[in-house]
């Protein structure tokens, strides 16, 4: 139930829906309700049932007050008055006029409450991809090492899908049906308590059959929806890999791998659908048993002389109590369908709920851009039990360059990737200009810094959005003069439609290169303080590599830049090298005195040189 009630707060506030809503759908009702108690007087009078007496009683129009008795006396008044001048088929006609009447005002209101809801899904359901989608971008990156990409992207898509086509869906039922039910009992009671007290205590055994059916749906609708961000997974990886698994001629092996986790889903469903099907026969079965009941007791009633009802009365009763069961079947429907809407949601709701553990304090420092060091004091760092770093500790000065070099898993990437707060030290503290990096504001912290990585990040859209990506009101004078500094500029004229051309998914139409040439226009672009470069150009040939190093130089020029290299022939300028291994740094200089001295370094650099 909480889970419910938390989907309903996505429409708050209410005011702009529920009070329209109540109007349209009782308006509704009323009318609906009003098709079947005209059939009383229709039998009463068509076939001569209504004595003199209450014929008399309908003779005079009444005074107005609010009250049922008030429109019946009424209605019964114009009626009587209608038969009397035009006899029983003007009558038949009257009365006809006003059931179509009755029945098209009860169909405007189903529509206009129905376009209500529409609006209440859609805010529903918009609020909430907006609200995952928005904690799914602010969590930090070591929650994505620890989660399927598939599963994430099931819950953001079919998640979401499945709370609109079962709860938000469902609002209808859940909202109007109860009410059909209380105004119609309060006819039925208004008509005979006896025969309707004698029906409340037949009506909770269906409820209990069905209620012990769709409480065994939740688990199944869990593992479906589970089963299901596995295969978005499968997907992911195939669509991602093909190039690998191509050349390993694994697509048997991938394709088993995606029947037997779709075989699993289906089982999974087929289950549902059996307990889920059996919840309208069920409902319907009981309904028809109670009112065959109903038939018996009160019929019995009717013909023994034992009831408050005629027999005309008792027949609009029987009429009046079949149209209890439709609603009473939808809900019994709806509720068994909630249940795979609320499995959804509570996957949903699990990432919502996540806790990022990097965040802005709640009163940052003012920062006002870079002007000193960036110092790392005793820093350490672990992934859950396993040390990566270990007491780390140096000062990149404003301006100066440092290098980062070592094996790999030795913890260079890591330790680069502390400077923009993609993690926090586990130990130990970073100063920028003297201040820790935890007490500024992320966003600002991170606008000082440009980042090019190993691989290139580009989006599918046109190389003018990529380089202008995250950055406001850019003209394509200042792309241009980025892409030229980035040894881009040419290539980019030449393609099909310059700047404006679609580079394809992750930059699928461009080679590695280029890739990496956008990236550093567009770090060129943002022109920040800082630039943190992660072996930039270890995946690139001889020729790309050189292009791509002299843009970097120009990118360093006049920069305070940590750089993580492969190949050391590209940071002998460096102001200072730190070479890393197993979390340590182990030796430290510049590359004269590292080449000079027995060591690490000396012995990449006489295997690179070979």
């Amino acid at each position: 139930m909480n889970t419910y009630l938390r989907i309903l707060s996505y429409a708050k506030p209410y005011g702009r829906f529920v009070p329209v809503y109540i109007i349209y759908a009782l308006l509704s009702i009323i009318f609906g309700l009003l098709n079947f108690t005209l059939l009383k007087p229709l039998f009463d009078v068509i076939f001569e049932q209504v004595d003199p007496s209450t014929l008399s009683k309908y003779a005079s129009k009444p005074e107005f007050s609010l009250s049922i008795d008030y429109f019946s006396h009424l209605f019964n008044y114009n009626f009587l008055e209608v038969a009397e001048e035009y006899g029983k088929k003007g009558t038949l006609f009257y009365v006809c006029i006003i059931i179509v009447l009755s029945v098209f005002l009860a169909n405007l209101f189903t529509y206009l409450s129905g376009v209500v809801l529409a609006k209440v899904r859609a805010v529903v359901i918009k609020k909430m991809r907006m609200d995952i989608f928005g904690q799914v971008s602010k969590l930090h990156i070591g929650y994505f090492s620890n989660e399927r990409k598939g599963d994430l992207m099931s819950k953001m898509t079919n998640d979401v899908q499945e709370v609109e086509n079962t709860i938000v869906q469902s609002l209808r039922v859940v909202f109007r049906e109860p009410a059909t039910i209380i105004l119609y009992f309060g006819v039925l009671f208004f008509m005979s308590v006896k025969l309707t007290l004698f029906t409340i205590l037949i009506i909770p055994i269906s409820g209990a059959i069905i209620g012990g059916i769709t409480r065994r749906l939740k688990k199944k609708a869990v593992q479906s929806q589970q089963s299901l961000g596995r295969i978005v997974n499968i997907l992911d990886e195939t669509l991602g890999g093909m190039r690998v698994i191509k050349a390993f001629n694994a697509e048997r092996f991938m394709k088993n791998k995606f029947d037997q986790e779709t075989d699993y889903y289906a089982d999974i469903n087929v289950n549902m659908a059996l307990k889920n099907e059996l919840a309208s026969p069920i409902s319907q079965f009981l309904g028809v048993s109670v009112v065959a009941g109903i038939l018996v007791y009160g019929g019995g009633l009717v013909l023994s002389g034992d009831s408050e009802l005629s027999a005309s009365n008792f027949i609009t009763y029987i009429i009046i109590f079949t149209q209890v069961l439709n609603p009473a079947k939808e809900i019994s429907r709806a509720v068994s369908n909630i249940q795979r809407g609320i499995a959804s949601a509570d996957r949903i709701f699990q990432v919502i709920d996540t806790t990022s553990l990097i965040s802005s304090p709640p009163k940052p420092k003012a920062l006002d851009g870079f002007h000193k060091s960036i110092e790392f004091k005793n820093v350490s760092f672990a992934y859950e039990e396993a040390k990566v770093l270990n007491k780390i500790n140096f000062s990149l000065e404003r301006g100066k360059t440092i290098a980062l070099v070592g094996p790999s898993g030795g913890g260079k990437s890591t330790l680069a990737d502390l400077v923009p707060r993609f993690y926090d030290p586990t130990a130990g503290e970073i100063l920028l200009d003297g201040v820790d990096l935890r007490d500024f504001d992320l966003s600002d912290l991170r606008t000082l810094m440009g980042i090019v990585t190993q691989e290139s990040i580009l989006f599918n859209d046109t190389v003018f959005n990529n380089i202008a990506f995250g950055i406001d009101g850019v003209t394509e004078t200042e792309v241009m003069d980025a892409a030229k500094i980035a040894n881009a500029h040419d290539f980019i004229e030449n393609l099909e439609n310059g700047y404006h051309t679609s580079i394809g998914e992750r930059g699928s139409k461009l080679s590695g290169g280029q890739k990496q040439r956008i990236s550093i226009a567009r770090a060129v672009l943002k022109n920040p303080p800082i630039l943190i470069l992660d072996e930039a150009t270890s995946a690139l040939d001889s020729e790309s590599e050189l292009l791509v190093q002299e843009a970097l130089t120009k990118l360093m020029q006049n920069r305070t830049t940590l750089v993580i290299a492969h190949r050391l022939s590209t940071i002998q300028h460096a102001d200072e090298i730190l070479v890393i291994e197993r979390g340590e740094i182990v030796q430290r200089g510049t590359h004269l005195e590292l080449s000079q001295k027995e060591g690490l370094y000396q012995k990449l650099s006489s295997i690179q040189s070979v």
